[in-house]
């Protein structure tokens, strides 16, 4: 059992953990910056790890990282490409983490305090690599956080990493639609479910963690 779900455990039910962006900025990567080794513990040990995305699969990341829910949580120190540059070594043995549209802003009481960049794991080689359904949030220090006081001499970042599944389903669902005169209808959706074996919206989910049953990522 991961050190997130010992934690869930104790609470009453229905509470998780569910931190908002401007919650992970400042309440835990602050606190990994400024030294602290990132806040909130559990009987002495961290509830985020430090992960390495350079050596770690995203597949990976559910036996390494903190769980909560269906989402994994841990700090990583961003692998400059070049030694004199600002671009991000995000390539792993399999793929690629590729960002994907603009940095959005997070902010706490309407100041700026980070900024979140949102990632999607390709595997292969880039620009050929095959899009997969793994999603991570980047989130950095930025505006009213960084301070004289807080000198961040590593270049720490917090990641929030899940698997978006898409499920289908074999049973007709009802569709809601509006006859002319505004009544509600309900009508059957009869659009057949995929199958076969060479489909990859085929593969079996896991009960539990809504993962592929069986990932080759290869």
């Amino acid at each position: 059992m991961s050190m997130l779900s010992m934690v869930e455990a104790e609470l009453p039910p229905g509470f998780r953990f569910h931190p908002r962006d401007d919650e992970l900025v400042c309440d835990y990567l602050a606190v990994k910056l400024a030294g602290g080794g990132g806040r909130g513990s559990f009987h002495g040990s961290a509830v985020m790890v430090d992960v390495d995305l350079n050596k770690c699969e995203p597949w990976d990341l559910p036996a390494t990282a903190c769980v909560g829910g269906k989402e994994w949580y841990f700090f990583s120190l961003r692998d400059r490409k070049y030694a004199t540059g600002q671009r991000t070594n995000r390539a792993t043995m399999s793929g690629y983490w590729k960002a994907t549209g603009k940095d959005k802003p997070v902010a706490r009481k309407g100041l700026l305090v980070g900024m979140r960049k949102t990632l999607v794991f390709h595997q292969g080689r880039a620009p050929k690599g095959k899009k997969t359904d793994w999603v991570m949030h980047e989130y950095r220090m930025e505006g009213s956080a960084v301070t004289p006081k807080s000198p961040f001499k590593e270049d720490w970042v917090l990641c929030r990493v899940l698997y978006k599944s898409r499920r289908i389903s074999t049973k007709p669902t009802m569709e809601t639609s509006h006859d002319d005169s505004g009544a509600l209808l309900l009508q059957p959706n009869t659009t057949p479910a995929l199958s076969g074996k060479g489909n990859a919206s085929s593969k079996m989910l896991d009960s539990k963690s809504g993962l592929p049953s069986t990932w080759n990522p290869s």
